[in-house]
């Protein structure tokens, strides 16, 4: 038992560091890197055109494919856990209406997507990877 009027008080001597200069260009190098690494893992652009803007159905196309089908084919249509896309599609589907119903359908562990894109979305997606992808 204490003595009445004696208290006992905790106190920290631990200080908060500093953060070292050295760690803020670090970091700003590390964000850059990180986000060059996002950045190059995009769909490939829509080239343009004789106008100098690119296709509309095209650009669709792209954003379908980035949104629904890179996850799966790869950001570049180079595959992943889906087969490889970039350079393959019209070689394996010459007939563009047989891969239009590919996507809309879905084939083996693929999704259909007919139900979620419009006709329009679906033609620009296989126009994408068709063109752009090769």
């Amino acid at each position: 038992m204490r003595p009445s009027g004696v208290h006992s008080h905790a106190v920290s001597i631990v200080q908060p560091m500093p953060t070292p200069t050295l760690w803020r260009p670090l970091l700003a190098l590390v964000c850059s890197v990180l986000l060059l690494g996002a950045c190059a893992s995009s769909a490939p652009e829509v080239p343009l055109g004789p106008d100098g803007q690119p296709d509309p159905v095209l650009s669709l196309g792209r954003e379908v494919f980035a949104s629904r089908c890179s996850s799966c084919h790869g950001s570049s249509g180079g595959g992943g856990t889906g087969p490889r896309l970039a350079g393959k599609a019209v070689e394996k589907y010459p007939d563009i209406a047989d891969q239009a119903a590919v996507v809309s359908d879905g084939r083996n562990s693929m999704p259909s997507f007919g139900g979620t894109l419009s006709a329009a979305e679906i033609e620009a997606v296989v126009r994408y990877t068709r063109e752009v992808l090769g």
